[in-house]
C-alpha cells in the first residue's frame, strides 16, 4: 500500500506492509525506496506520524544512496561483469566446458574465474555466494584468533549467515554472527566489523565505554566505519 507523509518542505512516500509483529520498522533502500513494516491494525495517521518523526534520517539515508552514485544491480555474470573482493574489482571470466562435473571458482592475477557446464544465471549467483561464504570464513575465523588476546574473551560461536540489516551482531550468549558479504570489504574495514563484535562480548550496548573499547585497539575506527557507511550498499551479488 503505497501512503505518503510531510516532512517539512519534502514529501516521503513509502510502502506499508501489515505483519505479525509488535513493533514498526522503517526501512530505507536504493533508490528513493522506503518501506514500513507495520503491526496489523495499527491506525494510518499513527504510521504517518511515526514515519514523519523519522523524517530527518530518512531524507538523510536517500541522499546518502544519491551521493553514492548507486546503481541497482542486474547481474548477467558474464564475462568482463566486476566484483568486489577485499576491496578490489575483479573481471569475471568464464571457461565453459560442458563436460566438466564439477564447478569451482578460482582467483587468480587479478581475474575472477569460474570453470563451469553452464551459463544458468541462479547456477552461477549460488555457486559465487558458497565461494564468498568459504572466504569470508577462513578470513574472519584468522583474524579472530588474532584479536581474542585483546579481549581476554572469545566468541562461543562464530557463524557467517545471511544478514540483510547489518555487517555482524553478537547475541546475548556470547555467540557472534558475520555477513558473508563483508569479504568484500577491504582486510581494515573487516577488521573493525570483527573488533565491533568482539567489543559486544564485554558491553553489550553502543555507550561511550563500547565506542572507547573499540577505539582502543582501532585509534582510526571512524575512518574503516565511514567506508563500510558509503560503499556497503555496494557489496552485493
Amino acid at each position: 500500500m503505497k501512503l505518503s507523509t510531510q516532512y517539512g518542505n519534502k514529501k516521503i512516500e513509502f510502502e506499508l506492509e501489515y505483519r505479525n509483529r509488535k513493533t514498526l520498522a522503517i526501512q530505507v533502500k536504493p533508490i528513493n525506496e522506503v518501506l514500513v513494516l507495520s503491526p496489523k491494525g495499527l491506525p494510518e495517521y499513527i504510521i504517518k506520524e511515526k514515519v514523519k518523526s523519522k523524517g530527518k534520517w530518512i531524507l538523510k539515508k536517500l541522499l546518502d544512496f544519491k551521493d553514492i552514485g548507486y546503481v541497482p544491480f542486474n547481474r548477467e555474470f558474464a564475462d568482463g561483469e566486476i566484483f568486489m573482493y577485499l576491496g578490489r574489482n575483479y573481471f569475471l571470466q568464464l571457461f565453459l566446458k560442458v563436460s566438466l562435473k564439477r564447478i569451482s571458482v578460482e582467483l587468480t592475477n587479478g581475474i575472477l574465474i569460474i570453470y563451469t557446464p553452464t551459463k544458468d544465471n541462479a547456477i552461477l549467483k549460488k555457486l559465487l555466494e558458497r565461494w564468498y561464504r568459504k572466504e569470508a570464513e577462513k578470513l574472519i575465523l584468522k583474524r579472530i584468533e588474532y584479536y581474542k588476546p585483546k579481549f581476554g574473551k572469545e566468541p562461543v560461536k562464530i557463524k557467517i549467515k545471511e544478514q540483510k540489516k547489518r555487517w555482524g551482531s553478537c547475541s546475548s550468549n556470547g555467540s557472534i554472527y558475520f555477513n558473508w558479504r563483508i569479504i568484500m570489504a577491504p582486510p581494515l574495514v573487516i577488521d573493525y566489523v570483527i573488533v565491533h563484535e568482539m567489543s559486544h562480548l564485554i558491553h553489550r550496548n553502543h555507550s561511550l565505554r563500547f565506542w572507547n573499547q573499540v577505539e582502543s585497539i582501532l585509534p582510526d575506527y571512524k575512518v574503516r566505519k565511514k567506508w563500510l557507511r558509503n560503499h556497503g550498499v555496494r557489496m552485493e551479488l
